[in-house]
Formats: structure tokens, sequence, C-alpha cells
């Protein structure tokens, strides 16, 4: 196996090879500016200590595995894609963002029923005119760092990505038309004569309905699921991820962290170009 180490920051040569030694790998490359390959490493339990204490993300990659061989990746939008959480930012526009932030959390991780908690937190901002969305989207949302080149580089590949959210339509819909994503859901939020109604329209997209999304996206594209990556950062992720050949927790719960195959706990989401290079 080769192992993949990366950071925000530089990675000392010392601490390369502290983890050369113990992963006994035969060589080191630089991949990136703060990323390197090890060459035929071995798993040891103290490899995940020392990179956490020291901020390095790591992950184990067969040596032939490449970005090339994926043709789906899948992503959660709030604090995954982007850097907020879309509903706690609406909220704040009617100064109840504690509360909605509690629910929130809670829901995260995976001590409240998704769907449930979503209409308890709509139904707080029952009144709150629709402007408030569009301006959460020009004055707060942004993308997190490295989402612009993991994008990129999977266009490169023709990867096409999909983005299920258990936010709102209003978002996902204007990051697919921006970032020139192929496929978005997400809820849709009830707005009456300019003002939201407390009400969320249709089905929710819990993580059962994230997780058909993928299969569904999946089989239309004809691929197997060692062809999908999917990103998540919650609790509502995680049946999802059951369902992609790899998946990544991307500064996420530790529940979310402890089932992922990789986590990338300090590092962007160009990570994921790191990862499979």
């Amino acid at each position: 196996m080769n192992l993949i180490i990366q950071a925000v920051d530089d990675i000392t040569a010392s601490q390369l090879q502290r983890i050369a030694d113990l992963a006994t790998a035969t060589r080191v490359e630089q991949i990136a500016t703060h990323a390197y390959r090890l060459r035929e490493a071995k798993p040891h339990d103290a490899i995940a200590t020392f990179c956490h204490d020291h901020q390095l993300d790591y992950g184990f990659v067969r040596p032939n595995q490449r970005l090339s061989d994926f043709g789906l990746v899948v992503m959660d939008m709030d604090s995954t894609l982007i850097s907020i959480e879309c509903i706690d930012e609406i909220a704040d526009m009617c100064n109840l963002k504690p509360q909605i932030a509690a629910i929130t959390e809670a829901a995260m991780r995976g001590e409240l029923d998704f769907a449930e908690s979503l209409r308890r937190r709509v139904a707080l901002l029952e009144g709150l005119d629709e402007g408030a969305l569009q301006r959460v989207y020009d004055e707060r949302l942004r993308l997190n760092p490295g989402a612009e080149i993991m994008l990129a580089a999977l266009k490169q590949h023709g990867i096409k990505t999909l983005l299920v959210s258990g936010g709102f339509l209003f978002f996902t819909e204007r990051l697919k038309q921006r970032l020139g994503l192929d496929h978005a859901h997400s809820n849709t939020l009830e707005i009456i004569n300019g003002k939201l109604t407390g009400n969320v329209l249709g089905d929710i997209i819990d993580a059962q309905r994230k997780a058909e999304c993928l299969v569904r996206t999946r089989n239309k594209l004809g691929l197997k699921a060692e062809q999908v990556i999917a990103i998540g950062d919650g609790a509502n992720d995680l049946k999802m991820m059951v369902q992609a050949g790899v998946s990544i927790a991307y500064h996420a719960k530790p529940v979310v962290r402890s089932q992922a195959s990789y986590a990338f706990n300090f590092v962007g989401l160009d990570g994921l170009v790191n990862l499979f290079g």
C-alpha cells in the first residue's frame, strides 16, 4: 500500500521520517506542496496518533488506484461543499440561530431523527421574508477550501458530480449552476406571498433518501459501488457513504470519522486529488 500524508502547512522532514519509520516505507515522494506519498507502507497503530497530534491527514491507498478509476463523486452540501449550515445562517436573520443551531448539532451527532429535526427547525422560520435566503447566499455562503481544485480535477477526468443535501433547493440549484455540477437533490421550502410558511414541501431528503439518490444516480450511470466516492460530515450522510466504494469524512463528527474509508480532519477538499492523484 501507499501511504498519503498531507497537511495545510509544511510537513517537516523529521515528521515524514518518523511516519516512514513506523510504516517501514521504502520511499518518500512529494506529490504536492503539502502532500507526500510513502511507497510500500504498512499500517502501524502509532500512525493515527502521530498524525493527529501533528495535524496531518493520512490514508492508505492501493498503488494502482487513481482518481480516473472513479465515475461519480457524491457530496453533502452544508459544512462539506460549503463552509456554513444554511439553515443556521437563515435563522440568524431572525435572531433564532442559537435555538436552531442546537437542533442542527443534535441531528448531526445522530441524537435526533433528521426529518423531525428539520421540520422543527423550519417551523421556527415561519414568517421570514424569502429575501433572507438570497442574503445568506450572497453574504455568507462560501465554498470550503480546495472545493474548486477538486471539482476541476473531477471534470478533467470526466467524473460526474452529485450534490445531495438535507438542506434547501434554493442553495443547491444555485451551486449546481455556478459550479457546473451534474446533479443536485435537496428539500424545498414552502414560500407564500414572499414569506416562509415554516413547512417543507414533499418528502424530506433524510439519510435514507440520500442513499437512494446515490444508488439511483450510480445505476443510471452504469457504475459499480467501487467507482463511487461519497463525502459527508454528519450522521445524516452515513447511509449514503455506505453505498460508495470510498467514503470520506470531511471535518466530520466522530461517528462519521469512525465509519469512513478516509478522514480529512485538517486539509481541504483538494485532499481528494492528493489522495488518488
